[in-house]
């Protein structure tokens, strides 16, 4: 097994799902296959920024064929978390030893390869560096987790890597953060957070404790034991209340963004929602919950 960084336009003409599928020609079959079971991170070009960035990981599954694309396949991914924010390829002399060289030229002829091969250095210095910024908002949390351990914090990202510590591998530390549900979903909350402003996409209201705290929570669309991920894209801003009717399906949102009312409900909630029924979401399309969960959430949880 080994890391790797694949390429990913966000209009790419190729089937994508970020976190969920990764759509690539033959040409890189035996490059993807080296990754079924490790790390992958997402590199590309970001909107309104020039050059191109590090922009969140997940782990390879398995591979596919594409049924009906001769010659290409699907890499399906689990795990899928966004970084903090988007890390330039070339920040601090550049990741990729192979990219970025010494002298700082890069190699255009490896910077056009789609996947990537990446040292276990290199996979631990960039997720440092997506993973680094501390929670504005944090919610307060117990001393000890559920399984009696002591909660991780996100200092492993903020220190440098400790390489020569009796043969211990760059990654183990991030590695173990990385999967731990507890602090994935303070994470994730964070980033809807910050993606809706602190406030409720049904309600439109934005409540703020004494001490700063929102009160808006992040709700998974498609959630992780049924398969979803951390992508902010399958995630929604909600207050409590909506929060709990969404989960348990008395309320859903078409692909428009329109609010769905189950009929289901022995109450009319409308004095609760927004007036127009429209759910506000991000102006940016890339933060925006995809169509994809939204359908999954209708089919499958919905009470229509």
């Amino acid at each position: 097994m080994v890391k790797a960084v694949f390429y990913h336009k966000p209009d790419s003409r190729y089937d994508d799902v970020q976190g969920e599928r990764y759509h690539f020609p033959h040409i890189y079959l035996s490059r993807v296959k080296r990754v079924i079971g490790d790390w992958m991170v997402y590199y590309g070009p970001e909107q309104g920024m020039p050059g191109r960035f590090y922009t969140g990981i997940a782990k390879v599954s398995h591979v596919t064929p594409d049924p009906a694309r001769e010659r290409h396949y699907y890499a399906l991914l689990e795990n899928y978390l966004d970084f903090d924010r988007p890390v330039e390829y070339k920040e601090g002399g550049g990741f990729e030893k192979r990219l970025v060289q010494p002298d700082g030229v890069i190699n255009n002829g490896y910077k056009v390869q789609a996947v990537r091969s990446l040292e276990e250095s290199e996979f631990a210095a960039i997720v440092r560096a997506g993973l680094s910024e501390p929670d504005e908002w944090p919610d307060r949390y117990d001393n000890m987790d559920e399984d009696g351990s002591e909660p991780y914090s996100d200092d492993i990202f903020q220190e440098p890597p400790q390489s020569a510590l009796a043969g211990e591998p760059y990654d183990r530390p991030i590695l173990e953060q990385i999967t731990r549900r507890k602090w994935r979903d303070r994470k994730f909350r964070k980033h809807v957070r910050i993606a809706y402003d602190r406030t409720c996409a049904f309600t439109g209201l934005r409540l703020i404790n004494g001490r700063g705290r929102p009160e808006v929570e992040a709700a998974h669309i498609r959630p992780v034991e049924k398969g979803g991920n951390d992508w902010v894209r399958n995630g929604i801003a909600l207050s409590g209340t909506v929060h709990w009717m969404f989960d348990r399906g008395l309320l859903s949102l078409a692909d428009d963004f329109t609010i769905l009312r189950s009929r289901q409900l022995n109450h009319d909630v409308s004095h609760l929602l927004n007036k127009d029924l429209k759910a506000r979401v991000p102006s940016d399309p890339r933060l925006q919950p995809h169509p994809e969960y939204l359908g999954w959430h209708r089919t499958n949880i919905f009470k229509g």
